[in-house]
């Protein structure tokens, strides 16, 4: 079980409204991501439903059964920090099993979830060592591995690789999607890193100034963005986003492309411009090209041997089956 439906739910601080009544439905075993920029309201919303923010209005419910004066502890629900939170005189055994002690489970219980945790976490070699001796990765699967013994409804992550360097990251991202597959269990995860939620999520939550701009697939929100917000926060690099004279000949306030559906030519096309700083990625190259009549350079990705270099002229055609138009307020125009 791990279905959580929060209605109307709002958030104050003093007078301050950081989330306007919002709704949102995450099904049971499915992997959530709220992404967002700094300040959006991800890491509040995810202490909602954690009940370690009271809600304002609203109603938080967990698998059927209203939470939202529930404590933390009574809401089955397991969350793993940005901070690993380890205690530093203990072992790896005696922190995962910290919360199963403090909620009086036999100990013969206890050392059945550790060895079981240990094994899909591959910690068992470093059971009986202190978390100075172990690596940032490792640290942070002990951290999970005390989130598992809980057997909760759901997991809750708050940013939990973002103390990891680049290459763990990236390791530690694969890990927990291949941790969600094994357990079945809902996960919900705050990041943001849109790279983390394209890669990791069943559904992605955009949040931007405690609003939910559109909840879909990853592919969804790539594919059809809601708004120019969402158009130009999913993507990596982000999407094209052209407005004035050149979006009006669309019938659009602003037309949007992505960097992959923009055709390259060193001799024609719909716009000429000379390229500016490249990025060499091996297999692809990024190109900021300073259009003729644009008030800001285009991002162009092109085959990594394309030949081309900075001051060089070139020439891009959009592909208008992969055009994005959308009107004066944001919105996406069919």
């Amino acid at each position: 079980m791990g279905h959580i439906r929060l209605t109307g739910v709002k958030k104050c601080f003093g007078d301050v409204m950081v989330i306007p009544p919002l709704d949102l439905e995450i099904e049971d075993g499915e992997f959530v991501v709220f992404v967002g920029p700094s300040g959006c309201g991800k890491s509040t919303l995810l202490r909602l439903i954690a009940g370690l923010e009271d809600v304002t209005e609203g109603v938080v419910e967990i698998d059927g059964i209203e939470a939202t004066s529930l404590p933390p502890a009574k809401r089955r629900l397991a969350m793993v920090f940005q901070s690993y939170a380890l205690y530093p005189h203990m072992s790896v055994r005696k922190n995962i099993a910290f919360p199963m002690k403090m909620a009086r489970i036999p100990q013969d219980e206890q050392e059945r979830r550790i060895t079981d945790a240990a094994r899909v976490l591959n910690l068992t070699d470093y059971l009986d060592r202190r978390p100075g001796q172990l690596s940032g990765g490792q640290r942070q699967r002990v951290a999970i591995g005390r989130a598992i013994v809980r057997e909760p409804s759901a997991f809750l992550f708050d940013e939990p690789l973002s103390n990891l360097d680049a290459a763990l990251r990236v390791g530690m991202r694969l890990e927990i999607s291949e941790l969600h597959k094994r357990l079945a269990t809902t996960m919900v995860y705050v990041t943001h890193d849109q790279v983390e939620a394209m890669t990791m999520a069943d559904q992605i939550v955009v949040l931007h100034a405690g609003r939910i701009e559109q909840v879909g697939s990853p592919l969804e929100l790539y594919r059809e963005p809601s708004n120019l917000f969402v158009a130009g926060f999913i993507g990596s690099p982000k999407m094209n986003l052209i407005a004035g004279p050149v979006a009006a000949k669309y019938n659009a306030h602003t037309i949007g492309i992505r960097p992959e559906h923009i055709d390259v030519s060193a001799n024609s096309g719909l716009w000429s411009g000379t390229i500016g700083v490249s990025e060499h990625l091996g297999s692809d190259t990024f190109f900021r090209v300073n259009i003729h009549g644009l008030d800001e350079p285009l991002t162009v990705r092109t085959d990594g041997e394309i030949g081309l270099r900075y001051g060089d002229t070139i020439h891009l055609t959009p592909n208008p089956d992969h055009l994005h138009r959308f009107d004066a307020q944001a919105a996406r125009l069919a």
